[in-house]
């Protein structure tokens, strides 16, 4: 009996199933009124005094393994039926065919890159903890101006932070480039602000700048024109409204023709047929100044854009927080080809 017993513990450990009615059969096999298990307990009372301890310790942990493995089967069987097609086993190993993706925020940002990259915008990168001068008051936030209130900032002293745009970039441009300037910086930025499916305390920005003599707003905006019909279609339309920012002057937001109802009016742009991606404008004299470049002589433009929002547009998401959760089922959706 003995022999008997731990070969159906072996048994029970090696069993697998493809489909609950598998499993069902394993525990009517083991555990059902005339299954294995009653039939060895009621062969029991043969067996040698000597033995009967041992024995018994054998079938409770025959009952207890198959009602382990039972519940453990079911469950998993469960799972991968109710997930259909978008089961994913993390356990297994990849494959040599899996090329992988790229992160749909990589995708966009690298988009913008190429389309800026086209009409002569070189990439200037720089620290994402970043001193007062840089960050703030070259750009004209002075001290205790309450336009320093726009953003939330994560200060690490008195005179650092980490940026909260990468207008910081654009500032050591210009300190260290004599005009014609044409660069754009894309990276990582940082604000206080709750998460949630409009906004995150960490995102991405790439923001553009252009200095040279007699520029104007009309250049500025057949720049922004031609961006948008690159990044979304030739039959993108742009709206400019009057806004404010410290650094610019006069300054707009930019609308783009919504790509989901052709600017027809629907939920996602809220019944107006546009959708805002950027904030842009003229350098404000006072920029130019503070890094060394005479306002007189030269003049240029600035926008800046957040690539998790030219993001959600491109690919119609909904909720920001899906870019930083790194779900395998929401990458796939980007799958790489190169």
């Amino acid at each position: 009996m003995k022999e008997r017993i731990e070969k159906l513990l072996a048994d029970v450990e090696a069993f697998k199933a493809e489909k609950i009615e598998e499993v069902e059969q394993l525990r009517i096999k083991i555990l059902g009124k005339k299954g294995e298990l009653n039939e060895l307990f009621a062969s029991f009372k043969e067996v040698a005094n000597d033995q009967k301890k041992e024995v018994g310790q054998l079938l409770n942990q025959l009952k207890v393994k198959t009602q382990e493995r039972i519940v453990e089967l079911s469950s998993s069987l469960a799972q991968k039926e109710e997930k259909g097609d978008n089961f994913l086993d993390l356990s297994l190993p990849i494959s040599d065919d899996n090329l992988g993706s790229r992160h749909p925020l990589s995708i966009v940002k690298n988009e913008i890159i190429d389309i800026f990259s086209r009409i002569g915008y070189s990439i200037s990168e720089g620290p994402e903890i970043e001193d007062d001068w840089h960050n703030f008051s070259a750009l004209n936030f002075p001290k205790e101006h309450p336009a320093r209130d726009m953003q939330d900032t994560f200060f690490i002293d008195k005179e650092h932070a980490l940026r909260t745009h990468t207008s910081s970039v654009q500032v050591r441009v210009m300190e260290n480039s004599t005009p014609p300037i044409r660069t754009i910086s894309p990276g990582r930025v940082f604000r206080n602000e709750a998460i949630s499916a409009r906004a995150h305390c960490i995102f991405h920005q790439v923001e553009g700048l252009y200095i040279d003599k007699n520029v104007s707003f009309a250049d500025l905006k057949q720049t922004l024109l031609y961006f948008a019909k690159e990044m979304f279609g030739e039959k993108t339309e742009i709206r400019l409204r009057p806004s404010y920012f410290p650094f610019t002057e006069p300054s707009a937001e930019v609308d783009v023709s919504c790509n989901i109802c052709s600017g027809k009016g629907c939920n996602v742009c809220k019944h107006t047929g546009f959708l805002e991606i950027l904030g842009c404008g003229m350098v404000d004299p006072n920029v130019l100044e503070n890094c060394g470049i005479d306002s007189k002589v030269y003049t240029g433009f600035a926008f800046g854009m957040g690539v998790e929002r030219i993001a959600m547009l491109k690919y119609q998401i909904n909720d920001l927080r899906m870019f930083f959760e790194n779900d395998i089922r929401f990458l796939n959706q980007f799958k790489s080809t190169i």
